[in-house]
């Protein structure tokens, strides 16, 4: 047995606040507190001095898409691009750059553009053409595409969400990813994961949850993730639904998934206006967006996964879907009871328009609702694209942290990359500071939902992990950053923890306009994740 005795920093962790050491033992947390009490302790120890460091539970981002991430950060990114011009200069850039290959391009986001128009076939064949052309909304839930690669899709006109010149949506948008997917090589995605892990490792993220399925990166790429080799722990997540507990037994043997759920799709997003409301969109009055699951479908995949023993999940934004997702759960309740359910801690992704009434059935049904800070920090404010979909009123609404967490819902943290950016101080400030008065938490709550919340809601219940307690697995952050304070949250009911008594562990400033946190180390069950 080996022990390292960390001194001279300070230590994240509720079982003793006031740390200024902490001592691991082959990839296991021995001890937490005094220096002098842990010198004596571990007299043996390897003394390393933290030098003033910040040491906290490594950061679980519980949404992500590794390969799609990927392929941004080593290719076309046009999540920073300012108008429809900017978006094809850089598509004529890199067509011209790269002679031979498809063109796969991620980020554009018209509603931040002056005019929220969206690049059309004929835009695409003006600045690449002749060439296959993929250009993924931010939102990845609708995409523009060339010409040339929608010849390659034979069923491509009359498929639901088909458009002659504008994005295509729902099953359209589906058929022409898969076409531009089968273009992307085994090497060019094995560069993709690489580089996309690595940015996760460089944030202090030891662990993420991939949210695949057959419309988003296909199995051979799901695969491929799951069998690499990288310090970075990857949990897959496979959406696909099953009616019965032989077929979730089937997918979960071909796929290697641990769990059935992730980017299942109950509907769409509301940025290609394919999230599913009960009110028609503000800016589209004729559409109330796509619905690809029904209450019975629901209910069956929910049934079969606690059958069988896995959790279950749904992607679910619009608030129609969440009405579908509180009806297919009761009806799984009712045949299976609530206990039974609760056991497996299923989960919603995004769950963006969950009413305080929903948020409290899921609670007694042991859901887990792994969501995004970043989207409100990206689309909240007023004027922003909620507001330009949904009106003020039903803007205001979206990510209720605070409901949800005061209904009892256990909370998860993600970035769903490459949708928002791999931040997780900034992601945790969202939480925060949200748009909406009396919708975000403390930083307290913020930061265990994105580490012990992140591993409770990937199966892990033992009560220590994403912690820095003894006997909890040695998965921790070690950081450069300034003064650390408890901020007193505006809810007088959670003053108390602003009090040194209440023995609450300091954070850094959470300020959106604060410089976060840099990572010197990052360590996952004693192995070294990332050093600087």
């Amino acid at each position: 047995m080996s022990t390292q005795l960390f001194i001279g920093g300070r230590i994240y962790s509720s079982f003793a606040p006031d740390a200024t050491s902490i001592a691991v033992t082959d990839g296991t947390v021995v001890w937490v507190g005094d220096e002098r009490a842990g010198r004596a302790l571990h007299p043996d120890a390897v003394v390393i001095d933290l030098e003033g460091g910040f040491v906290t539970p490594a950061f679980v981002d519980t949404h992500v898409h590794v390969t799609s991430l990927g392929l941004a950060l080593i290719g076309l990114n046009l999540a920073d691009t300012t108008s429809l011009e900017h978006c094809l200069d850089l598509v004529q850039d890199y067509a011209a750059a790269h002679p031979d290959a498809i063109i796969w391009g991620h980020g554009w986001d018209e509603s931040r553009w002056p005019v929220a128009q969206p690049p059309t076939t004929d835009d695409l064949d003006r600045v690449a053409p002749g060439r296959r052309v993929y250009l993924a909304r931010i939102d990845v839930h609708s995409a523009a595409a060339s010409s040339a690669l929608r010849i390659d899709v034979p069923s491509l006109i009359g498929a639901d969400g088909y458009d002659a010149q504008g994005p295509l949506r729902t099953d359209a948008h589906h058929l022409v990813r898969a076409a531009a997917r089968s273009l992307v090589d085994a090497s060019q995605r094995a560069r993709a994961r690489a580089a996309a892990l690595d940015s996760f490792a460089a944030q202090g993220i030891v662990a993420v949850h991939e949210c695949g399925g057959p419309e988003i990166g296909g199995l051979d790429d799901f695969r491929e993730l799951l069998g690499c080799e990288h310090p970075v722990e990857v949990r897959g997540y496979w959406g696909q639904a099953v009616k019965d507990d032989v077929a979730a037994r089937a997918v979960l043997a071909e796929t290697g998934a641990v769990a059935l759920g992730g980017d299942l799709f109950v509907d769409g997003a509301l940025g290609s206006h394919t999230a599913l409301l009960h009110e028609p969109y503000t800016d589209a009055p004729h559409t109330c967006g796509a619905s690809y699951l029904d209450v019975d479908e629901i209910a069956d995949h929910v049934i079969a996964c606690t059958q069988v023993g896995v959790q279950a999940g749904f992607h679910a934004i619009g608030d129609a879907a969440m009405t579908a997702l509180a009806q297919g759960f009761a009806r799984a309740a009712e045949e299976l009871g609530s206990p039974a359910i609760a056991a497996r801690g299923h989960r919603i992704e995004h769950a963006e328009m969950m009413t305080r009434d929903q948020a409290k059935f899921f609670a007694s049904c042991g859901v887990i609702a792994s969501m995004q800070p970043g989207f409100d920090a990206q689309w909240g404010a007023p004027g922003e694209l909620y507001e330009q979909r949904l009106g003020a009123d039903r803007a205001q609404t979206l990510n209720n942290f605070a409901a949800l967490a005061a209904a009892g819902v256990s909370l998860a943290f993600g970035s769903d990359t490459p949708v928002t950016a791999v931040s997780p101080w900034a992601m945790v400030s969202a939480a925060v500071h949200h748009h909406t008065e009396g919708s975000g938490i403390s930083p307290r709550a913020a930061f265990a939902a994105a580490t012990r919340g992140a591993w409770r809601a990937g199966g892990v219940r033992d009560g220590m992990a994403g912690t820095l307690t003894p006997g909890a697995p040695a998965s921790y952050a070690i950081w450069d950053t300034g003064e650390l304070v408890v901020s007193a949250p505006k809810d007088s009911v959670q003053r108390w923890s602003t009090d040194p008594r209440s023995r609450v562990p300091a954070l850094p400033q959470l300020d959106p306009a604060s410089t976060w946190p840099v990572l010197r180390q990052s360590v996952h069950r004693g192995v070294v994740v990332y050093e600087r």
